[in-house]
This record gives structure tokens, sequence and C-alpha cells, in this order.
């Protein structure tokens, strides 16, 4: 008996049929009327191929794994001149090079078993038509040339779009999350919105240099504006690795407890997932769901210090006095490993009282009684959340439980099971 492939959610099916309907628009309306300025059209799209083809080495983490290829999309969508010239192409045809060039690029990719999903293809076909939508039809019928002229005003009108480019990618990116995850779409959306400081934001730049380049000097400025991306690709792609290796390191150190016997296997991660999936709802940003997760990840190191190992690890049903001790002796061991002091200052307090604990203390202890009352089998999670919400006067802030509740309706009830 064939077994049925899962349905794409509702959102799915609308982004990628949008991006479907606008590919076969904007390729049926080039091969009937024929490209203008073809040797522009040639430029930007091996660009943009060229550009595609560098997701060869993407590292898992990269929130833009094509910089160059996003950036020269967008450059010729904003393009209406090229050395005091107009090029005179529309938005349908802005689309369709960008569709030849990720299809000549997938080749590769294809042969070799990688290379971007149908949703990150619809996401960029998406985002680049809005940005070719706004411009095209205003510079070819002159109107942004009457109301912006050629200075500073036209500049910042580019900066505006892309601006507003930069949004529409950021909304589509967190609906297709949403789509796969029973995570909120408003933290998925601050996620994505925070994203743009980073990659985002030099991709924008250089999509409105390229254009504006192009414009005065023609295609000669092109080579010259793509080496600065390349360079912050490659740093970003060093930076990734760096990060994943650390991050790589910090799982090991983790698991000691769990080979050492203090702590059931698997208790490490549970916490940490929990955690993170806790503070995203809560609103930390990047760098604060980083301290989050390795904190948690070593929340319990402190344990190996002990001569009587706890049963079964479980802390939290320990008293007060000897889980600040063991928690001050794991901050101890993670401040020697090298791991920022952030972390360690995390492990250090979360057998605190909430009311004297950072946020992410409070968010580890929380969740560490959780698992650990799992274990004890007084009644299931249900039973566990009860007990953590008895505890909301003194040992567990309110706010922190009910997200953790909110998390666990949304994943199910059923702790994730070892291993």
């Amino acid at each position: 008996m064939s077994r049925q492939r899962p349905r794409l959610p509702p959102a799915t099916l609308a982004v990628r049929g949008a991006a479907l309907a606008l590919t076969v628009a904007a390729l049926g309306h080039t091969l009937w009327h024929g490209v203008h300025g073809p040797g522009h059209a040639l430029a930007f799209g091996v660009l943009i191929t060229i550009g595609e083809l560098a997701r060869w080495g993407a590292l898992p983490g990269e929130r833009e794994p094509a910089p160059l290829g996003a950036a020269g999309a967008l450059a010729y969508a904003l393009l209406g001149r090229s050395g005091g010239e107009p090029t005179g192409q529309d938005a349908l045809q802005v689309i369709a090079v960008l569709v030849a060039a990720q299809l000549v690029a997938s080749v590769p990719h294809v042969a070799r078993g990688s290379g971007p999903g149908p949703d990150q293809v619809a996401r960029r076909i998406l985002t680049v038509a809005f940005a070719a939508v706004c411009f095209q039809p205003l510079y070819n019928s002159g109107r942004s040339e009457s109301w912006f002229g050629d200075g500073p005003y036209y500049a910042a009108f580019l900066l505006l779009l892309l601006g507003l480019t930069a949004l529409c990618d950021a909304v589509l990116g967190a609906l297709l999350l949403r789509a796969g995850t029973p995570v909120p779409y408003g933290p998925l959306l601050r996620d994505e919105l925070r994203a743009l400081i980073g990659i985002g934001s030099a991709v924008c730049a250089t999509g409105a240099v390229m254009a504006l380049g192009v414009a005065a000097a023609g295609l000669w400025a092109l080579p010259v504006l793509c080496v600065p991306l390349l360079l912050t690709q490659l740093s970003f792609r060093r930076f990734v690795a760096v990060r994943t290796t650390y991050r790589q390191t910090i799982t090991s150190l983790a698991r000691c407890t769990e080979i050492a016997g203090y702590t059931p296997h698997g208790h490490a991660r549970r916490v940490a997932a929990l955690c993170s999936a806790v503070g995203r709802e809560l609103g930390l940003s990047g760098p604060e769901l980083t301290v989050l997760e390795y904190a948690a990840l070593m929340h319990d190191i402190g344990q190996l210090s002990l001569v009587d190992p706890v049963p079964e690890g479980a802390t939290a049903t320990l008293p007060a006095a000897e889980q600040r001790r063991i928690a001050l002796l794991g901050g101890a061991v993670v401040r020697q490993t090298g791991v920022d002091a952030k972390v360690a200052v995390v492990v250090e307090r979360q057998a605190d009282p909430y009311r004297e604990q950072p946020l992410s203390a409070r968010i580890v202890r929380a969740v560490n009684a959780y698992d650990d009352l799992c274990g004890e089998s007084i009644g299931g999670p249900l039973g566990a959340l009860e007990q953590l919400r008895l505890g909301t006067g003194h040992d567990y802030q309110p706010q922190v439980v009910e997200s953790l509740a909110r998390v666990l309706a949304r994943g199910g009830l059923t702790p994730v099971p070892p291993g």
C-alpha cells in the first residue's frame, strides 16, 4: 500500500502558486514580445546565475546563501538606464531573466542533489517581482523622473523601495516558516526582520548601488561593485563555520553528564529545544536565544562535581540550597571552558528565586523542572505543568510557565522521548 505524501499548508500552496503564475506570465510575455536590451538582460542573467551557483558551499545557518544573486536580481529590477540610456525592460522581463538564471544555476545543483527548495525559489521570485512592479512602471512612464529627478531624491526613492522590498521578503519568509512549524507568526516575523540588519542590509545596499552605478557608468560597474559583496559572503561563511564548530563543541560538553550517568539520555537536548521555543515566543533576540540555548545545554554540568549522582539527574526535586550549590559549580565549569560569560551567568543563577533571575535563567529553570518532573512520573506532562503552576509564587515566573504551556500545546503534551 503506497504511503500518501503530506499535504502542503494553504500558505505554502498560495506562495508557490503565485510564483508559478508569475513565472508563466513572465516567460510567455517575454517570448511573445521579445527581450528589450538583450545585452543587459544577458549580463544580469549571468550575474544572477553566478550568485546562485555560490550556494554550492552554503553552510547550515546561512540566512542568504546566494547574496550576489539576490543583489543582482534587485539591481535589475531597479534598473532604468545604463550609461545614461534607457534600458527598456518591464517588470515581466525582470522576472523572466531571474527565472531563466535560476533554471540554469539549478542544473549543477540538481545533479549534485542539493540546491534551493521550491519555497526559497518562490520567495525570491515574489520579492523581486514586488520591487520590479513598484519601480518599472513608474520609471518607464517618466513619473519617477518628474517626481524625484536624478539627484539624491532619486537615490532616496530607491532606498525606500528596497526597504519595502525587504519588508515584503521578511513577511514571505515568516509566512513560509509558519506553514511548517507550530511557532506563532509574530516571533518568526521578528526573527526575519532582525536578520535584515545583517546580510539583508548588505544585499539591499549592493542592489541599489549596482542600479545607480550601471545607470551612470554602464555595465562596467557590475564587476567592480560585486567584489565587496563577494568578500562579505566569504567572511560570513567563515563566521558560520566557526559558529557551527563552537556549537558542536558545547553540545559535546553537555553530553558529559549523560555519558557519566548523571542525567538521562537526551535531557540536555530536550531542555535546549524547549527553552529556545519558549524564548522565541517571549521575544528574545537572536543573540539572546543563542546564549539561552548554550546555557540550557550546559545547565546540568555542575553535577559532574557530585560524588553521588542525583537520581535520574532531577535537580528540581532537591532542596533549594543544594540546587544553588550545583548551579554555582556548573557556572564555574562553564567559565573554565572559555564559553561566553553570559552563558555562565545563566547557569549560575538558574536556581535563584525567579524575581532575582534574568529572563534566560527563568526559562532554563522552568523548562528543566518540567523535564525532570515528567521523568518522575507524577502524572505526565499535564501533572508536571500543574506542579510548575503551583510553584509560580516563588520558584517559577508565571509568564514563563504559561509560555511553556502554549509551546507544549502546539507541539503536543507528550515530552520528546530520550534518544
